[in-house]
């Protein structure tokens, strides 16, 4: 099918929804090994602009005779990976989901290597929080897409707990070699993720997130589904943490044991930043499949007014969806 060119194939493929099934966790992890592939980021500026041409031709039903079905997905991804959904424009580099596992690398490299002095502590906590808050404004989009102001005191409370929390930590921590004591940046991260994200998604607890029927009509704001889906984004933010800042002090703790590493001390920052790279090209998409990205909610769990005016209209649905966000 793949090599099957797109005119000759009926019906065509909807490229407004993700290619795999999104309700299998394998089908979500898919989708995103392939939206956040690494190897995106190195895509030529001419190249994704050929791929936004492909997109935004298919869409409006212009197709290249020669043009094959598995051609049209890899421009879709592409363009997915470095367009931005709302607007259509091309993302900053170091904003875009596929650049995640090389910025994350060097940052975790650093956090992991770097964490028992007060400068080293401060300096890469800052540096960490300074690339989320950059991601986070780049991405930015929906009806209660976070202000700058929302964005700015939310990095400077991320920053903060994690800068605090790495701190004190490693003041209760007496031997800073210690697998403890390799763990105070995995704490520092979590602490920051469970400040950042309620703090930059709060307006959706007060306006609420909107909810629509199957066929994407929207139907309301609910302010129980944040109660839902915020939770989860942290989770999934924490998971991807946990292999590169549990995984890697483990496999640490054994190696800085062995005569050929007291040899070659530095080795520590390249081994360390290598295999958070190797951690995270997994992590990231996994972690970000472990929920339903469009999730959905039985109407009788909404708020009674909600409630009403669903159980009005006509053939009313018993479940609605949501954007969960990343």
């Amino acid at each position: 099918m793949d090599s099957k060119r797109v005119i000759d194939v009926f019906p065509r493929p909807d490229i407004t929804r993700p290619r795999w099934d999104q309700n299998t966790y394998q089908g979500r992890a898919l989708h995103f090994f392939t939206t956040i592939n690494p190897l995106n980021a190195f895509a030529l500026p001419s190249t994704l602009e050929n791929c936004k041409t492909i997109v935004q031709g298919y869409k409006k039903g212009e197709i290249e005779p020669s043009l094959t079905v598995g051609q049209l997905w890899k421009a879709k991804h592409l363009y997915d990976s470095a367009f931005h959904p709302d607007s259509g424009n091309l993302m900053f580099l170091t904003g875009r989901m596929s650049f995640q596992v090389w910025g994350n690398m060097l940052l975790t490299g650093g956090m992991l290597a770097f964490y028992r002095q007060f400068h080293h502590v401060v300096f890469w906590n800052w540096l960490n929080q300074s690339f989320n808050a950059q991601v986070n404004y780049t991405n930015r989009s929906g009806p209660h897409a976070a202000s700058n102001e929302r964005l700015l005191f939310s990095y400077i409370c991320a920053t903060g707990a994690a800068v605090g929390s790495a701190l004190y930590l490693n003041s209760l921590v007496k031997d800073g070699n210690s697998f403890k004591g390799r763990l105070v940046p995995f704490a520092a991260v979590a602490v920051a993720n469970a400040v950042n994200i309620p703090i930059m998604r709060s307006t959706e607890f007060v306006k609420g997130i909107p909810v629509e029927d199957r066929d994407g009509q929207v139907l309301g704001e609910s302010k129980r589904v944040p109660k839902i889906a915020v939770p989860q984004v942290v989770l999934s933010r924490i998971g991807m943490a946990v292999p590169s800042f549990v995984g890697i002090p483990l496999i640490m703790n054994v190696i800085t044991k062995k005569k050929w590493y007291h040899a070659r001390p530095w080795l520590g920052v390249p081994i360390q930043t290598a295999l958070a790279g190797l951690c995270l090209v997994f992590s990231t998409p996994l972690c970000c499949a472990l929920f339903p990205q469009k999730s959905s909610i039985k109407v009788s769990l909404l708020e009674p007014e909600l409630q009403a005016y669903i159980r009005s209209r006509p053939n009313p649905p018993d479940v609605v969806y949501y954007n969960k966000g990343l």
